[in-house]
């Protein structure tokens, strides 16, 4: 039977556990049996990269722990030897890393995990590592805002463009037809002489009528 500084020993490490993982967004277990130090290394590189916590945890302790969080129906998941992997910042890094890691290294199986309070499988752990980052989300929102504009500011251009194209060439043409319409009006101008040299011949003939006239009185 274990003695009383034992089993103090191993309340304080649920304590502690049940402490930081209650601040826990999201939790992944993994198998990692098999993995070599150098890819163990890497995982574990990868993990605090990431800003994820990452342990291998006693199955025992962690049914006490989950048990004192509320949390139950792990018991398939808490077989053979188990690493967790959680973060207090980022929901989906755990899920990322993990599966980027099962992928790369045949050794490591996501066992399943915990997504906001509820128990999730291998297959919504997965899917969960499929959602793009907070990052890559905050982009094609800020793309999707913006493409409205983006798209009318070039269609915009091109019409600015075009028109100045069509501008030039047209013109050219314009100050030809103007020049032609110019030797048109010329005679209009001419006119008014042959007018004015007109009139005077009708003078004579009033003045022959008057003359025409006086003898008759």
């Amino acid at each position: 039977m274990p003695s009383e500084k034992i089993l103090e020993a191993k309340k304080k490490i649920v304590a502690d556990l049940v402490a930081s993982y209650k601040e826990a967004q999201s939790f992944v277990f993994v198998d990692a049996r098999g993995l070599t130090v150098e890819q163990d290394t890497a995982l574990r590189t990868e993990m605090r990269k990431n800003g994820v916590n990452y342990k291998v945890v006693k199955n025992t302790t962690l049914n006490l722990v989950f048990k004192e969080l509320g949390i139950e129906g792990l018991d398939e998941m808490f077989k053979g030897p188990t690493a967790v992997a959680y973060s207090t910042e980022d929901m989906m890094a755990p899920a990322k890393v993990s599966k980027k890691f099962a992928d790369d290294f045949e050794k490591l199986s996501i066992k399943g995990g915990i997504i906001e309070g509820k128990v999730a499988t291998v297959a919504e752990v997965e899917a969960l590592a499929a959602v793009p980052s907070k990052d890559v989300l905050l982009s094609q929102i800020v793309y999707a805002l913006l493409f409205p504009i983006t798209k009318l500011a070039m269609l915009t251009k091109a019409a600015a463009e075009k028109l100045e194209a069509e501008g030039g060439v047209a013109a050219p043409a314009a100050e030809e037809a103007k020049a032609e319409e110019a030797p048109a009006e010329a005679p209009a101008e001419e006119a008014a002489p042959a007018a004015e040299e007109a009139a005077p011949a009708e003078e004579p003939v009033a003045v022959a009528a008057e003359a025409t006239e006086t003898p008759a009185e």
